[in-house]
């Protein structure tokens, strides 16, 4: 049992009604192991496959516009295998983070049956969400997009069609780890094409720009004055046109920027929850309240699956599995009495606050 503080309370009411646990559906049987998990939800559907269009983009315009016209078979097959690689561990690692159970609570078992069964004593409380109606762990919280509650929920992403919980988090870091890598090797590869291709056919494109003939000589005695000016032809650097080839690669380039930053900044927020032990949610609810520091190697190793080694960031190998949940596990221990008499809300108030999560409190 956990002790808990009195700030952490909200709605208590002593008798719920509206949350009718005898109207509580049974939960079902638990699934067979390795179901599969799915949200229908058609932003989170639209947004993986949008981020899939986007890195299939990516290889298409790398593959195509800039490694396989190379005439330079050393540097197309190293990058190639690397940025294949890193795609492929990507894709898999958004797969891994969509189709796995981020940590679902029973849907339903808030019964009064199985309420019952507790044996609640004097100060024991039980957190029962009113949305899917079960009976919620510490440090589960309820998404409204998966309709269920999730333990240790840090947010839901749309970008992977799911909640970032307790047993994906891995693949959600892995994910963005691995977008990250690839955006800043193809924004690497795109910078070394344009300073090996912007030779003498190129002069045309910059006239089908705009550029006057005197502009484009300037450009060309520029690339000129080189110690080793490059003499590459258009068909060495790329198999389309070279207005074609500026546009895909600028699209590439936006492309590679933007989810740089996004994924940078995402994973090293990750990184640092799993560190402190603290999601995002609950980063946010204590605001500017000071937290005692409970993180550990031992929360970073349970999150990625025993000691560092290779299967860190292998998006095939899971977390640590977390014990199956016993029932004093569903139940909390108040600190004292008084602290639960202190922080109970008038009849009003709850009334105001259905969508909140409530407490069942024994009367013993």
């Amino acid at each position: 049992m956990m002790l808990i503080p009195a700030h952490h309370f909200r709605d208590i009411e002593r008798k719920p009604e509206y949350l009718q646990p005898e109207k509580c559906i049974p939960p079902p049987h638990p699934s067979a192991v390795g179901t599969m998990w799915f949200i229908r939800d058609g932003c989170g559907i639209a947004c993986a496959i949008v981020t899939w269009f986007l890195v299939l983009y990516a290889e298409f315009v790398v593959l195509f516009v800039m490694l396989i016209p190379s005439r330079d078979y050393v540097y197309s097959v190293i990058n190639g295998i690397v940025f294949n690689l890193l795609a492929f561990l990507a894709l898999a690692s958004h797969c891994r983070a969509m189709l796995t159970d981020p940590g679902a609570v029973p849907k339903g078992n808030a019964t009064k049956e199985f309420i019952e069964s507790l044996q609640l004593k004097p100060g024991q409380v039980v957190y029962k969400c009113p949305k899917c109606c079960s009976i919620k762990p510490d440090r589960a919280h309820h998404c409204s997009v998966c309709k269920r509650c999730i333990r240790k929920m840090d947010h839901h992403c749309p970008w992977v069609n799911n909640c970032v919980g307790e047993n994906n988090q891995k693949y959600f870091v892995l994910f963005t780890m691995y977008i990250a890598l690839i955006s800043l090797h193809a924004l690497i590869m795109v910078g070394f094409h344009f300073l090996h291709c912007f030779e003498e056919d190129w002069t045309n494109l910059l006239q089908a720009f705009g550029l006057t003939r005197e502009e484009t000589a300037e450009v060309r005695i520029f690339l000129h004055e080189k110690k080793q000016p490059l003499k590459v032809s258009s068909t060495e650097c790329s198999s389309f046109s070279p207005p074609t080839t500026v546009i895909l690669l600028i699209l590439l380039c936006f492309e590679g920027l933007l989810f740089l930053i996004f994924t940078s900044v995402m994973f090293g927020t990750q990184v640092h929850s799993i560190c402190t032990d603290e999601t995002g949610i609950e980063r946010l609810k204590r605001k500017n309240q000071p937290r005692e520091h409970t993180g550990s190697w031992k929360t970073v190793k349970e999150a990625f699956g025993g000691d560092f080694s290779l299967n860190w960031f292998n998006p095939f190998s899971g977390p640590c599995h977390p014990k199956p949940l016993s029932d004093r596990d569903w139940v909390r221990q108040v600190a004292s009495l008084s602290d639960l008499e202190n922080t109970e809300t008038t009849e009003e108030q709850s009334e105001e606050r259905k969508d909140t999560d409530s407490v069942e409190v024994t009367d013993e």
